[in-house]
């Protein structure tokens, strides 16, 4: 479950996340990083009390840092990476989620190669900062309206192969590939090098999942299995009929759709 909240971070759901059972939370690092120190140590000791641990994260860059274009400030970015992993390490995470799409976007004319390459040479210098933390990024491709840049699960792959770092690989997130109509096949292609997280949304409107058949879910879920993916799936959505009653309806949808 993917929750956020007044602050951002989400931490005011984790008991209800706990009541209802789900396995694990997934929570923004960036969010999460502007936290002062004291604040961010009852976030942990709430976190930690609520018996629901946080074993993923996703916006791991804040919309005001830069990371391609000509602002791009190489000294803050490292900075920030290793406060960031430093921080997720002590909460418990394995996997973060590199989608930031507003700090990914590539600027209106500067050239997108260029801005391709920025993103190569900046997951090769903090994948090893990770890794220290014992952190595995990986990449998640997003909608074009939302990022210019990395919209498919294949466009993920390349990047990683370009980046040739043994701790950061791809995500997927259902919501995004419908949009973008790319073919479950991808997944089913690449999966089982590549993939290592996994989003999940109606893609009507982007809400919690409701029924098995309300969208295309099963070619998704088979394309997983010839993926032989067999981890995490973090639901990541808009709440219509408030929090609660969606993420005890949401819970249900996954039993039902993980037991087909």
């Amino acid at each position: 479950m993917v929750a956020s909240g007044p602050d951002g971070t989400g931490i005011e759901f984790i008991e209800k996340l706990a009541q209802i059972g789900y396995d694990y939370v997934e929570l923004p690092t960036a969010q999460m990083m502007a936290l002062d120190d004291e604040a961010f140590a009852k976030f942990k000791e709430r976190l930690f009390k609520s018996g629901v641990p946080c074993e993923t994260s996703n916006n791991l860059f804040p919309v005001s840092l830069r990371l391609t274009g000509p602002d791009v400030d190489k000294e803050a970015i490292l900075s920030y990476a290793k406060k960031a992993f430093a921080r997720d390490e002590e909460l418990g995470i394995k996997i973060c989620v590199f989608g930031s799409g507003p700090a990914k976007n590539v600027p209106e004319g500067f050239p997108m190669e260029e801005g391709y390459q920025q993103v190569v040479q900046l997951l090769r210098e903090i994948g090893p900062i990770a890794k220290e933390h014992g952190i595995m990024i990986v990449i998640e491709p997003l909608r074009s309206a939302e990022c210019n840049l990395i919209n498919s699960f294949a466009e993920g792959v390349q990047l990683a192969k370009d980046a040739d770092v043994e701790n950061v690989k791809v995500l997927v997130d259902f919501y995004h590939m419908t949009v973008e109509n790319e073919p479950a096949s991808n997944v089913a292609r690449d999966g089982e090098k590549y993939l290592r997280h996994v989003h999940f949304a109606n893609p009507e409107g982007r809400v919690y999942p409701v029924s098995v058949d309300e969208a295309d879910y099963l070619p998704f879920m088979e394309a997983l299995k010839t993926a032989k993916y067999d981890a995490r799936i973090s639901c990541e959505a808009y709440t219509p009929n408030g929090f609660e009653q969606d993420a005890k309806t949401a819970y249900d949808f996954f039993r039902k759709l993980l037991s087909m």
